[in-house]
Formats: C-alpha cells, structure tokens, sequence
C-alpha cells in the first residue's frame, strides 16, 4: 500500500498534473490523483512515456482517477460518455493508472431497491467492459450513514457485502472504493474485511469520525482527519487490508476544513502528518 493524494480532498488546488505532483511531493504522499482527459491530452501531444516519465522523476505513482461519465443522468449523457471513455482509459492505462471509482447514493426517492438495482447494472455494465479492455478496475464507493439514506424513500446499497454482490453482476473487474468512514457507519467489522480479496478493493480512502456520536447518527460529510479521534479502528483497517494483499492507493478524505491553515503548503503537510500517524499506528514502515 502507498500514501495517495488526492489535492481537492482537502481543499488544495491543483490545476495540472505537474502541480498535483508538486503537492503530493509536498505533503509526503507517494502517489496522486490524476484528471484522466488531461492525461490523454499529454499522452497524445507527447507519448505515454514521457508522461509517465514525469511522475518517475517526481517518485509519484499514479494512484487513480474518478469515473468520468455522467451515468447518474439520461440515456443521451450516459452514452456520451461511454464514446469518450475508450480514448481515456487507453491513456490512463498507459502510464499505469489501472484503478477508476465512483460513488453510489444509498437511497433514491424514485426506484425502489430491485429497480435502482438493475439500473445500476445496466449503467455500470457497458462501462467495466470499455475499463476492462484496457485493464483497469472500477471500484464502486458504498455510502454507509443511516442519516443519509432515511433522507430519501427508498433504502438502497450501503454495506461493503452487498456492493460487492452487485459488482460481481456488473463484471469481473468492479470491487469497491473502500471508504474507512463508509466501513464504520454500515457496521463494518475486522472479520469481514478478512473475507475480501485484494482484488475486490480497487481504492480506499481513511478519515475519521467525531467523537461522542452513536454509529447511527454520523453524518456523512462530518468526518475528520485519519487518525484524529480514534473512533475508526484504523489500525485494524489498515492491518487487514495489508494483510489480505491489497498494495494500492489509501487516500485521505476527511472532509474537514482547513482553511484555517496559511497555506495549500500547510494543508499537505497537515494531512501528510496525520497519515505518517496512522501508517505508525498500524506498524508500517
């Protein structure tokens, strides 16, 4: 596993690729979150190995990057971006950025669970065939809080298990993007993290959550820095993802705001401090 950036977390700017690797030299990370249309811009100006060369003479690897398809909205911009996604994924693939993730809303106030189920195959679907082609995995974010999905009317996916379900339904290149926060709040424990194959993680982010708030009642966007309350076992996370074989990405996303801080400086090193915490605290080196 490696120490991944990804700039807008934690409310760093960082327009191109050559500033995102400044900031994650900056904050300590070893890889970085990379916009997938500018990475096939450079890619066909120069060649993927010169692109790849810059993150080589950064030390930065390429960590991943978001799923950039509108697969949320209609049938017109769902298919749009199916168009656009063979160019992207056969750049990102060639400098190495082999992991894409996006997030599922844990209920809907429109389709009930079997409905929104199959919707969500049949979007998902045309898009792991085009990554797979190319040999890049989608992880598929699970939303845990329960104060989130009683906000809408019907209750949909929201723990680790059934997301991996329908990512098996979806293609044998969808896992999960892990979200330590999502993991507490969906009553996640150690035992099942230990069933899961390194495969079926793709990315994972850490953070935190307050203290002296029952499971039931976090909220999701209150989170805090990774390792900063204590309330996440993360050490036990981070132990049994190693321990399973998982040598990706572990991004922080702790959605707390540091603009209080003087600088995008401050804030990596900030974040940068809170992760060397939490890699200690789990026994890495």
């Amino acid at each position: 596993m490696f120490k991944a950036l990804s700039p807008g977390a934690i409310g760093v700017r960082a327009d191109t690729l050559d500033q995102a690797l400044t900031a994650a030299k900056t904050g300590g990370f070893g890889g970085v979150e990379f916009n997938s249309s500018e990475i096939a811009d450079l890619v066909e100006a120069q060649d993927a190995q010169a692109v790849r060369a810059r993150f080589t003479s950064a030390g930065i690897q390429p960590a991943g990057w978001g799923l950039p398809i509108d697969w949320r909205g209609s049938e017109e911009s769902w298919h749009s971006g199916l168009e656009a996604l063979p160019r992207l994924a056969k750049a990102a693939a060639a400098i190495g950025g082999t992991r894409v993730s996006t997030w599922i809303m844990p209920c809907s106030d429109t389709q009930e669970y079997a409905e929104n189920r199959r919707f969500h195959i049949a979007r998902f679907r045309p898009i792991a065939k085009i990554l797979g082609d190319h040999g890049i995995s989608l992880g598929l974010e699970f939303i845990g809080p329960k104060t989130l999905r009683e906000t809408q009317k019907f209750p949909f996916i929201h723990t680790m298990q059934d997301m991996l379900d329908m990512g098996q339904e979806i293609g044998p290149n969808v896992g999960l993007l892990l979200d330590a926060y999502h993991w507490y709040t969906s009553h996640g424990t150690i035992e099942q993290l230990r069933a899961v194959t390194p495969q079926q993680v793709v990315y994972v982010h850490v953070n935190d959550a307050p203290k002296n708030v029952a499971t039931d009642d976090q909220m999701d966007g209150v989170r805090d820095l990774p390792g900063a309350t204590g309330v996440i076992d993360i050490a036990g996370f981070l132990q049994t993802l190693q321990s399973i074989g998982y040598d990706g990405p572990v991004t922080p996303e702790p959605f707390v705001n540091l603009s209080s801080l003087p600088s995008d400086e401050a804030r990596l090193q900030t974040v940068g401090a809170a992760m060397n915490v939490i890699w200690e605290r789990a026994g890495f080196s």
